[in-house]
């Protein structure tokens, strides 16, 4: 199949559209020296340049992202202020701490899978929803509200609190991901993050649908757009690799079990 094209927010909130990933690192330097190579400068950039300017570009992201949530928030803080139990503050808080986990895997998934459609759809992931976070934490900043829910639980706002999302991978699943190489690190990234988006997709529709913020159902909109999408996407994926999904995770459970 032809790489995952990148998902674009379907809300008129301001987006970060990163399209492309950095080119696959060529150690040999391809079949040409000099200048004219067919690696171009990303090859013959050394090790470290790469990773400082993978690094800037998450910085960035994350800058964007607060200053268009702080600059989106303004007029609507001004003039209402949700309160810290609100479904606003609450989604935020929640969704601040189940992308940031998203973006972990998607940063290993990127940085270690030898497979370009793999590595695309990582990116695509990473960038979104760092730049999301970034957003999401300037509205909380704005607010006055804390970037995390300060009583450890979550999804306290949907009337079900719980010490765990849904979707969420587990300590055992991420240090799978990370001993995991080769074919069994795409099966294994792809399933975990399936799961991760099937499991945020009904939090992410409840507050599309009740909170008051119209900057905030603007987002949860664009959410619901994009990681159904990659959602889709990934399924394809999995079934053209010979490997199945996991379980969806039940959202009233409020947590996902470790795969096996």
């Amino acid at each position: 199949m032809s790489a995952p094209s990148s998902t674009s927010e379907s809300s008129g909130s301001p987006e970060v559209d990163v399209t492309d990933p950095p080119p696959p690192v060529d150690d040999e330097g391809g079949g040409s020296g000099g200048s004219g190579g067919s690696g171009g400068w990303w090859s013959a950039s050394p090790t470290w340049a790469k990773a400082f300017l993978a690094g800037g570009l998450a910085l960035l992201l994350v800058l964007v992202g607060v200053i268009g949530g702080i600059a989106l928030g303004r007029s609507t803080a001004e003039t209402y202020g949700p309160a810290e139990d609100s479904i606003d503050v609450g989604f935020l808080q929640d969704m601040v701490v189940h992308h940031s986990q998203a973006v972990e895997m998607a940063v290993w998934a990127r940085s270690n899978t030898a497979d370009p459609e793999v590595r695309q759809i990582a990116f695509d992931i990473e960038s979104t929803q760092t730049s999301q976070v970034g957003r999401m934490e300037g509205w909380l900043t704005l607010w006055g509200e804390p970037l995390r829910p300060p009583s450890g639980q979550y999804m306290g706002w949907m009337g079900m609190p719980t010490a765990s999302m849904p979707g969420m991978a587990s300590p055992e699943d991420l240090a799978r991901l990370r001993a995991a190489t080769g074919r069994e690190l795409d099966v294994t990234f792809l399933q975990l993050m399936l799961r991760h988006h099937q499991g945020g997709l009904p939090m992410m529709q409840a507050a599309e649908a009740e909170a008051s913020v119209p900057a905030v159902r603007a987002l949860a909109a664009s959410m619901v757009a994009s990681q159904s999408a990659e959602a889709a996407t990934m399924t394809q994926m999995l079934a053209e690799r010979g490997a199945a999904a996991l379980p969806a995770p039940d959202v009233h459970a409020g947590h996902s079990m470790p795969m096996n």
